[in-house]
């Protein structure tokens, strides 16, 4: 499905996953990608969005645009996160279609899935209960996403695909101390206490929930490969009302184990304090990638690995988080 020589329009080429998506393009050998920064096109500007993909006529659109933030940005500015993210995909969707573009992939998140969603969260548990409170507006956002790309595929015939991953880490990820998520969040940590001679780091909650990361290496593979897949090999998983896979690497760790692994990859001697009055949040989150592993994809980055080339990239541009 994916031709070396097709027009790709990828959305959000800067943002972490987008960015990994366009050097796994560049590499595989893609001439074609087209790509815009926000100051250039505005995404929440329909009109704008609509010009701008009547004038490129894209053969195929990835989009991994998205405002992202941790559960304080998320409580903070839910207006903002729903607003901006029901926009952004409803514009591109449309105007995608609008000039004729037969496919897209759209990039969702594993907090679409109820806040007691039986694990491994497997894709049929979509909307069978509530959510979590704190990242409700993307949530909602997201599953609209969803269901923009099937209903487009329902009424008009094209083939509007959709992947959630799971927690995402990384090159480029957002090491802000407060509206990061929490692997570039402890990775700050634990560097700046090393730095500092501090004896210990303080870790919110007990340590005992439990979270899988994939390496956002991983997830642009997955991308790729997804929207490589025949228009048999796509349905063979999925149901025209239930259309998305889920990305992950079907394991997951303590939130323990994974302090104690970035305190080990940053070279920290100190002790981890676990400061139990903060809450530890969903006890679990797993995916079930049972479906995407049998069309043939798997992630190829181990943890502790993936942790040590995201801990090389932060030393290397450090200096672009010192304001924050």
């Amino acid at each position: 499905m994916m031709d070396k020589n097709s027009k790709i329009y990828l959305a959000g080429h800067r943002g972490m996953v987008g960015s990994a998506i366009f050097r796994q393009l560049s590499d595989a050998g893609y001439q074609n990608v087209v790509v815009r920064t926000h100051a250039e096109l505005d995404l929440t500007d329909q009109a704008a969005v609509r010009r701008f993909l009547d004038s490129e006529k894209p053969d195929l659109v990835i989009l991994a645009a998205a405002k992202v933030g941790g559960i304080h940005a998320n409580n903070e500015y839910p207006a903002e996160f729903i607003y901006q993210n029901l926009m952004i995909e409803a514009n591109v969707v449309h105007a995608a279609w609008l000039a004729n573009c037969r496919k897209l992939l759209f990039l969702g998140s594993s907090c679409i899935y109820p806040k007691f969603a039986e694990q491994p969260m497997r894709e049929e548990a979509l909307l069978t209960g509530i959510l979590e409170a704190t990242n409700e507006p993307y949530a909602i956002a997201k599953i609209a996403g969803i269901k923009l790309c099937e209903s487009y595929n329902r009424q008009y015939g094209v083939d509007y695909r959709s992947v959630m991953p799971t927690n995402l880490y990384g090159e480029n990820d957002n090491f802000h101390l407060e509206n990061s998520h929490v692997i570039p969040a402890l990775i700050r940590k634990f560097h700046d206490a090393k730095l500092n001679n501090s004896p210990a780091v303080e870790v919110w909650g007990t340590g005992n929930a439990m979270r899988e990361f994939l390496h956002v290496d991983d997830m642009a593979a997955a991308c790729i490969h997804v929207m490589s897949l025949s228009d048999a090999e796509y349905k063979s998983c999925t149901e025209p009302m239930l259309s998305h896979l889920n990305v992950g690497t079907g394991m997951d760790v303590t939130i323990r184990e994974l302090a104690e692994t970035i305190g080990r990859v940053v070279g920290y001697q100190g002790e981890i304090s676990w400061n139990t009055n903060k809450p530890d949040g969903t006890p679990r989150k797993l995916m079930d990638v049972s479906k995407l592993k049998s069309l043939g994809w798997q992630p190829k980055i181990g943890l502790e690995e993936g942790l040590s080339t995201t801990y090389q990239w932060f030393l290397a541009h450090q200096g672009q988080f010192k304001s924050h």
